[in-house]
């Protein structure tokens, strides 16, 4: 039998080369680390956790990443049996000793004899034979330059200009409204595809002078990149000018407040619908560099936000990802050369655990493949269906960022429609029904 090869022994690298020999089927795992190296790692092991050593929240009942666990533990996955082995106390999260969790998967890859790993890199996209690139934000230059001639230089973005997402039902709609600008649209859904939250000039004014106010991350050494127009950051924009976001993305020309037509807004910040099920909605223009506990404090200083729930907030930071929505199927595979598969990262997941999840996936439709048999994702009720459906035709294309896994992407209960009160119950819903469906799923291969 073909091996599966794996560029990438990240945490889906690493997790998809798991599955795949638990398949019977061999691997042949390529990590360039450690003779070629990047800004963030330090080590040549696999699944090195670099930015913190949190798997956040391991509640399976509340939590949608809490659920994700659980999905990844009842497939076998590696990457969450290490994480058990060496966890810390962290509450109600999943922590890690970091050092000793990769040590644990790297000794764990080694002493498979399925898998064989080579340091090397590799640069160039083979045509043939089943591959997994697994490359991670940190896609070196060589492959990064590999993947964009095959896939078209606007395919693979080197920087998120991350926009926050809010969910949906956690935006006050007693105070905004529903309308494109100047109801552009052919369609009653197209001419209420924004949702508007006005500004009085005092709210503005405060508003101006919070962000200017708010703690700022910067970039890493060798994460450095000069901004373009067309995503700076909303800070940037408000140093620039106080009236600058105001004749920028939070003009309100165009736009009629349904709640008080006769009134004016000073100022207007909108949202845009950013999956098909129409549960998140993206902040629009206001990617930024703002810490996180600051961007909670600031937006929901603005109207109809007060008690906004964010499933993202924003950044601009060094990642390699593609616009999986128009290029990858949903078996994970490029369209334009199926027998490439990605997984991780690279593909528009954010985080750890999701990052691991969309490794085994990826790798379990490999072996399946290698093995002649087709296998398709679980179905998007589950957490894992829920991601893969999201990056590969969930989320609309032309604004696709990176995404955490949450309940925003999954299909809503028919049973339980409804505000912030009803989540006592519809979070154990969602979970009951994706455990129920996860399980089906694992019984049916």
């Amino acid at each position: 039998m073909q091996p599966v090869h794996i560029i990438g022994a990240g945490l889906a690298g690493s997790e998809a080369a798991w599955q795949v020999a638990q398949a019977g089927v061999p691997v042949v795992l390529h990590e360039m680390r450690p003779h070629t190296g990047t800004f963030a790692h330090k080590t040549g092991d696999c699944a090195e956790m670099v930015c913190s050593n949190s798997f956040r929240s391991d509640d399976d009942v509340m939590n949608a990443v809490g659920q994700l666990h659980w999905e990844m533990r009842a497939a076998g996955g590696l990457i969450m049996a290490m994480a058990d082995r060496h966890r810390l106390p962290a509450g109600g999260a999943l922590a890690v000793d970091r050092e000793a969790f990769s040590a644990a998967v790297t000794e764990a890859l080694r002493a498979e004899p399925l898998i064989e790993i080579r340091t090397d890199e590799v640069a160039e996209l083979p045509d043939d034979g089943n591959w997994i690139v697994a490359t991670g934000p940190l896609t070196s230059d060589k492959l990064a330059d590999a993947i964009r001639r095959l896939t078209g230089t606007e395919a693979l973005a080197f920087f998120d200009a991350i926009a926050p997402i809010v969910h949906a039902d956690t935006i006050d709609m007693s105070v905004a409204w529903e309308q494109s600008r100047y109801d552009k649209g052919e369609t009653e859904a197209e001419r209420r595809a924004y949702i508007n939250c006005p500004m009085t000039k005092a709210e503005y004014e405060a508003f101006i002078d919070a962000l200017l106010a708010a703690d700022k991350t910067e970039f890493r050494e060798g994460e450095t990149a000069g901004y373009f127009d067309g995503c700076l950051p909303i800070e940037v924009m408000a140093e620039r000018g106080r009236e600058t976001l105001r004749h920028g993305p939070m003009k309100p020309v165009g736009l009629t407040n349904t709640h008080n037509p006769t009134e004016k807004p000073y100022a207007v910040v909108q949202l845009r619908r950013d999956n098909a099920l129409g549960t998140l909605y993206n902040i629009v223009g206001f990617q930024t560099k703002m810490k996180y506990g600051a961007q909670t404090q600031v937006f929901r200083m603005i109207p109809g936000l007060q008690n906004a729930g964010f499933a993202r907030l924003g950044g601009i930071h060094r990642n390699s990802f593609l616009n999986s929505p128009t290029l990858l199927d949903d078996r994970m595979r490029l369209r334009r050369q199926p027998n490439l598969r990605f997984a991780g990262q690279v593909t528009g997941v954010e985080g750890y655990v999701e990052s691991a999840a969309m490794g085994l996936l990826a790798g379990r439709m490999a072996a399946a493949e290698a093995a002649g048999r087709d296998l398709t994702a679980p179905p998007f009720t589950t957490a894992m269906g829920a991601l893969v459906n999201h990056i590969t035709g969930g989320a609309e294309a032309k604004t696709f960022q990176p995404m955490n896994v949450n309940f925003g992407l999954f299909p809503p209960l028919d049973q339980m429609r409804g505000g912030r009160k009803g989540r006592k119950d519809r979070y154990p819903a969602y979970t009951q029904r994706a455990k129920d469906d996860f399980s089906a799923w694992l019984s049916a291969q």
